[in-house]
């Protein structure tokens, strides 16, 4: 998870805007952006209306926008036997580790399935549709390694119809880089910030353990909000390690602080607290401004599929999703999403009052997530890790995404488009 390299300092030298000032007038990495897609489509008709899983918004062929009381998030993965829209080789945006298909994965079983939510009918993610509706705006990927992973496969899919430009990188591991799309005008940023707010990350050469200051947004992000239309957030897989957490100048307790005097407070608080911390900054720095304000979207935690030791054969070594009724969200799972949700619905009650500016939703993909054990890396994070021979120890990746990996599709024919100035949806043939 992330990389172990520190970041030293926490001043705005990573503020992507104060590097390069570009002018501006979005896991399970498919299942996400066809859900983004719906949650763009329900904010421009219902801006504080409850989760897209509680009441989305549907589409009928003739346009007319209705509700409809289905749950995106409750579904199951059905065979599909058409492929990716990209492969290993034709995306020069893929991290190294992801790039299963490159690195030798034998069994490609894993691309052919798609989500399908019950009784909703759900449109393919369209690279076209998502340019348009993106078009002249910014949208950050704010988080930890997850991010990073939904961003490059977001990347993946746009530049099959429209080229990426890197224009700026910067930071260990390129923690923080910005593509532009000039057929569209849209810019795509990705801001390394695995807490949301600052953090001293553990070396080598200091301490063992993270430092957290939950009351403190990370500038590094915070301070580029004004030029951000769209935001990204996905953090949840670092807050299980070790740390030590500090509010108002003071320790607030720590986790796993073996050897210190501090009390063991766990992390769910603390990830709220964060959460929060996050929020606020973006409902006061948005919610007076001049401008379209922002949509801001949370996912929640997408659960690690390990089954063995990090570093044994076998670790993750699922082919197949999980069959109905085999496994289900609970645990540190079912905790983690839950902070997450409740912290989304607290952060709609306080836009409320900017009337529309602040357009807030949850990105629920944990349980389409934790059915997917068979859609990591896991050893292939490496080139053919057994062109030698099997090997007593080999280090797996049961946390991030193959790329390309899960996606989620309906029929070729349903690719919907915004009727701009309608006030619905079309259908085009």
């Amino acid at each position: 998870m992330g990389v172990t390299i520190p970041l030293k300092g926490h001043s705005n030298s990573y503020s992507l805007n104060k590097k390069l000032f570009l002018p501006f007038s979005v896991y399970a990495p498919y299942a996400l952006f066809a859900l983004l897609l719906i949650a763009l489509f329900r904010l421009s008709f219902h801006p504080f209306s409850s989760s897209i899983n509680q009441s989305p918004v549907s589409f009928s062929r003739e346009g007319n926008v209705y509700e409809n009381p289905c749950n995106y998030s409750n579904g199951k993965w059905v065979h599909d036997r058409d492929g990716p829209l990209y492969n290993g080789t034709t995306c020069g945006t893929i991290k190294e580790g992801q790039n299963c298909i490159l690195h030798g994965r034998p069994d490609l079983g894993y691309l052919y399935w798609r989500w399908k939510p019950r009784k909703c009918r759900l449109p393919r993610f369209d690279p076209n549709t998502f340019l348009r509706l993106l078009r002249n705006k910014h949208i950050a990927f704010v988080g930890d390694s997850i991010a990073r992973n939904q961003l490059e496969s977001l990347l993946c899919m746009l530049a099959t119809v429209s080229k990426p430009n890197l224009v700026y990188t910067s930071g260990a591991d390129n923690k923080f880089r910005r593509w532009h799309f000039d057929s569209h005008k849209i810019v795509v940023s990705v801001y390394w910030s695995p807490f949301l707010v600052r953090g001293i990350e553990k070396s080598e050469t200091g301490p063992n353990h993270n430092e957290v200051y939950v009351d403190s947004v990370d500038e590094r992000w915070g301070a580029d909000l004004v030029h951000i239309d769209m935001i990204v957030l996905s953090i949840g897989h670092w807050f299980l390690h070790p740390a030590v957490y500090y509010e108002s100048g003071s320790v607030l307790g720590c986790h796993y602080c073996n050897g210190l005097n501090h009390s063991e407070i766990g992390f769910y608080g603390v990830m709220r607290k964060a959460i929060k911390t996050a929020f606020k900054t973006i409902i006061e720095r948005k919610g007076a401004n001049h401008g379209d304000g922002i949509d801001v979207f949370l996912t929640t935690f997408s659960p690690s599929h390990f089954e063995g030791q990090w570093d044994k054969f076998g670790a993750c070594p699922r082919t197949k999703p999980y069959r109905k009724g085999e496994k289900r969200v609970e645990g540190m799972d079912a905790e983690m999403r839950a902070v997450e949700v409740e912290e989304m619905e607290t952060a709609k009650l306080n836009a409320k009052k900017f009337k529309g500016r602040l357009r807030l939703e949850t990105l629920d993909v944990t349980k389409l997530s934790l059915l997917r054990p068979d859609g990591h890396p896991g050893p292939y994070m490496y080139p053919f890790p057994f062109a030698n021979g099997v090997h007593d120890r080999v280090q797996n990746d049961c946390v991030h995404w193959c790329l390309p990996g899960l996606k989620l599709k309906v029929s070729s024919g349903a690719k919907a488009r915004l009727a701009h100035g309608s006030g619905h949806l079309a259908w085009p043939e």
